[in-house]
């Protein structure tokens, strides 16, 4: 490390938010920039503790380099940072805007002091590795000849989509949607991630031959058996967009609404593009989104800036601990109650609540009923004489996901599924199709994007690796 004192010496410093009076103005990303010096300075806070945990399995799924880019940091050597950051992670930029950082989580600086600020050095190097053209088209040195459709174009699909072409296999990306990206287009909201951060990434992966098919629904459009006859190699990423219902009384009523639903007309809205007269909207509404996770953060970010009159934020868990919990130790992943930007920005944030039904009027909500909960025996127990009704205009559902969409490609194609309902894939990441692999969300159930990224590569590899073997689909399907 170049300041071995550094982590003595310095206090962690963070990305500042923008004034909330400010940022609930616009769409647009909420931090502010963090001056060179003070990047150096976070740097210089990297320990060297011998082993580090931040880039180890508990710390970085994709693991990354992370006090080598630390310490280059600190010592102004940008452009080598960004090698370093590009060895194990395609879109830093991502990771660094997204993640909720299990590498600080597992920071041995972490112990007794605040862990070092990796993740906005991450995206302060890859963003400035753009600025000043570093970041350029890397082609194969020989093509195959082989080729690969990769079936979603969400990060583990991207990832897979340039591992693949950067091995010299001609590579095609298809997209249901009308835009590239999946839910980094449609379902993060522009005050996290912008989308220009997504499409300059998206011409470094069309320099190096990637191609890009918008508004292709495999297993509609095109069979899923017809991809394997086209192509040499399958790979399945079409992330786990089946999301958790909540099936009580009233779910019928006109302003309840899935999480992505809202948010994908914001993000359509946002872009310019047109949505329905009758989009769903929170302006002047009071507002209440079940689950307590990211998603619902990001509904209630949205129902702030589209003018809402309140917005509630309810959980089925209880409230966790203000600092790291005993049952998750460090290494772990602490834990602990966050506060997001959202929740800043005005949030009535309640635990333990269970939705008991909706009523309305004419057909539109304006009451949700439900009760508090204690959890014992492995269930919720409803808290004697504690029923209680709130009223209502907008309800959304940010509960979490189930895993990927079987109806429809899945199904057809016969893939098998795990336990957890995502689908079974063996160490090489291929299905029990031969020549079809699966990576990512679709593999692993909803997760992090970096766990997105890190199975986007892995999958890649055992396509490489089953190609290399002159293997291909269009034989098992001949």
């Amino acid at each position: 490390m170049g300041d071995p004192k550094g982590f003595m010496k310095y206090a962690r410093e963070g990305p500042k938010r923008k004034p909330i009076e400010l940022r609930v103005l616009d769409w647009k990303e909420m931090y502010e920039p963090i001056a060179e010096d003070k990047l150096k300075v976070q740097g210089a806070r990297c320990m060297d503790c011998g082993v580090p945990f931040c880039q180890g399995s508990t710390g970085c799924p994709v693991v990354n380099l992370i006090p080598e880019w630390n310490d280059l940091v600190y010592r102004g050597r940008w452009k080598d940072a960004l090698k370093a950051l590009h060895t194990t992670n395609n879109f830093p930029e991502f990771t660094g805007r997204l993640c909720p950082a299990p590498c600080e989580g597992a920071c041995v600086l972490g112990i007794n002091e605040d862990p070092v600020s990796i993740r906005v050095l991450e995206w302060n190097i890859i963003d400035r590795g753009f600025n000043e053209g570093y970041v350029e088209p890397i082609l194969p040195v020989v093509k195959t000849g082989k080729t690969v459709a990769i079936v979603g174009s969400g990060p583990s699909g991207l990832a897979a989509a340039q591992q693949l072409a950067r091995a010299g296999h001609s590579v095609t990306v298809f997209e249901k949607s009308d835009r590239i990206g999946g839910l980094l287009r449609y379902g993060i909201p522009d005050f996290k991630m912008e989308k220009w951060v997504i499409d300059r990434r998206l011409e470094q992966l069309k320099a190096e031959g990637v191609e890009f098919k918008t508004s292709v629904t495999i297993g509609k459009d095109i069979t899923g058996e017809q991809l394997r006859q086209q192509f040499d190699a399958v790979g399945l990423t079409m992330g786990a967009e089946q999301a958790r219902e909540l099936p009580i009384p009233g779910r019928e009523l006109k302003g309840v609404h899935l999480a992505m639903e809202y948010l994908v007309q914001q993000n359509r809205r946002t872009a310019g593009i047109a949505v329905p007269d009758e989009a769903i909207t929170a302006k002047g509404k009071r507002v209440i989104v079940i689950g307590g996770g990211d998603t619902g953060s990001d509904c209630v970010g949205t129902a702030h800036r589209q003018g809402c009159a309140e917005v509630r934020q309810f959980e089925l868990l209880p409230e966790p601990p203000p600092s790291r919990s005993s049952s998750t130790p460090w290494p772990l992943w602490p834990m602990q109650l966050r506060t997001s930007h959202a929740h800043e920005e005005g949030c009535d944030r309640q635990w333990s609540i269970s939705t008991t039904k909706f009523t309305g009027h004419n057909g539109h909500v304006t009451k949700l009923h439900g009760s508090r909960v204690k959890f014992e025996g492995g269930k919720f127990i409803p808290v004697s004489n504690s029923d209680f009704e709130m009223h209502a205009d907008l309800v959304l559902l940010a509960m979490g996901f189930t895993g990927p969409v079987k109806n429809g490609l899945l199904d057809s194609l016969g893939v098998k599924y795990d336990q957890r309902g995502a689908v079974s894939v063996d160490e090489s990441f291929m299905t029990n199709l031969d020549g079809v692999f699966a990576g990512g969300d679709t593999k692993r159930g909803a997760s992090l994007i970096v766990w997105a990224i890190a199975e986007g590569r892995k999958m890649a590899a055992g396509i490489n690796q089953y190609l290399q073997a002159g293997k291909s689909a269009k034989k098992s399907v001949a």
